[in-house]
């Protein structure tokens, strides 16, 4: 059960397998989040090289290096963080890019730090780039330089900041610049959960919420999740929901499968809003090429929330691919829907001479 932040992409809304965390998700998170590295599931490499660091540094009786942890939402660069404090035995300090807007909001968390302390920056790709440029000398040497004044009267006053470690997490890792990159001792991008590894984190879930669930229940809720430990706990509640209102309180194969279908949820994680992505390229306009705008309009949604919420998920799954003349459906879609592809190969209608990309 790893977790982490938000995307803008899914906020654009709520939907049961996007990766954002909402109120709930947090609330539940805290909860069920494994206290060491031990005790995570998953992201087995990350793991191993994340304990021989923090080993190294415990021996070494020295603060960790600063670590950057990168990948999708709700893959457990925030319950990293507070592993890599726990095995520290020292305190963490929550904060995020987008909550540090000048270098003085930067120097005051800095300059609060205590010895060893770690400080856990959230989707720091956000960060102004006044206080980008500031971190790079307190990563560096423990140093910041504070500048007191205006114009040809300014005075930078050096400030002497303890040893401390700073886990950076960042879905976009390619918006970060080579210099704040290259400051950190460890990078790890986290991977998405293979089902095996799902079902384990819904099986622990299951067991520290109480509720019973057999081996094929929790292989259908893995199966489902998007490779995402955030969506399979999300899922694991509301089928824990309908079992219990219309069932025995016991979550099996087909108690989840029923449960997920009054969600809308299918078999491959597949929701409204995917589905109607692929039900319009599909029928309306014979697989493709169609230009994103187009699309958009026929399904009824924003351009952006069919190419940052919907479109991201369908490519990883074989779905749907983006050419130069537009997006076009694989014979995985088709087979997906149910439905036979037209004996031209798809783009029948020759909507991508029409509409670009």
């Amino acid at each position: 059960m790893n977790w982490d932040d938000t995307t803008d992409a899914d906020a654009a809304g709520d939907r049961l397998v996007g990766s954002a965390a909402d109120r709930e998700d947090q609330a539940v998170e805290a909860a069920l989040r494994p206290k060491d590295l031990a005790e995570f599931i998953g992201q087995q490499k990350v793991r191993e090289q994340l304990d021989l660091v923090l080993r190294a540094a415990r021996a070494r009786g020295a603060t960790a290096d600063h670590v950057l942890l990168s990948g999708a939402p709700g893959l457990g660069k925030t319950t990293l963080s507070m592993i890599i404090a726990a095995e520290m035995e020292a305190p963490i300090r929550i904060t995020s890019g987008p909550a540090i807007q000048h270098a003085g909001d930067l120097a005051a968390i800095l300059s609060s730090l205590q010895e060893g302390e770690v400080l856990f920056l959230d989707e720091i790709h956000r960060m102004s780039r006044p206080a980008e440029e500031m971190l790079y000398m307190a990563m560096e040497d423990f140093r910041v330089d504070v500048i007191v004044g205006k114009g040809p009267g300014a005075t930078a006053i050096p400030l002497e900041l303890p040893p401390f470690t700073l886990v950076g997490a960042t879905t976009r890792a390619g918006l970060l610049p080579p210099p704040l990159r290259d400051r950190f001792g460890f990078t790890a991008h986290m991977e998405f959960y293979e089902p095996a590894e799902l079902e384990r984190v819904v099986h622990r879930s299951a067991s520290l919420l109480d509720v019973e669930i057999a081996a094929d229940g929790a292989a259908e809720i893995a199966g489902r999740s998007r490779g995402t430990p955030r969506i399979a706990n999300r899922l694991l509640r509301r089928v824990r929901d309908y079992a219990q209102v219309r069932a025995d309180g016991v979550i099996t194969q087909e108690i989840a499968a029923a449960a997920l279908k009054v969600y809308e949820v299918d078999g491959r994680g597949l929701d409204r809003l995917d589905r109607a992505v692929l039900e319009a390229l599909l029928k309306l306009f014979g697989g493709g090429p169609v230009g994103l705008s187009t699309l958009a309009v026929a399904v009824g949604e924003e351009r952006e929330t069919v190419e940052e919420v919907a479109e991201p998920f369908l490519v990883r799954e074989g779905l749907l691919a983006r050419t130069p003349r537009g997006r076009v459906a694989t014979p995985a879609a088709w087979s997906h829907l149910g439905l036979t592809p037209p004996r031209s190969g798809g783009g029948g209608n020759g909507q991508g001479d029409l509409f670009g990309a």
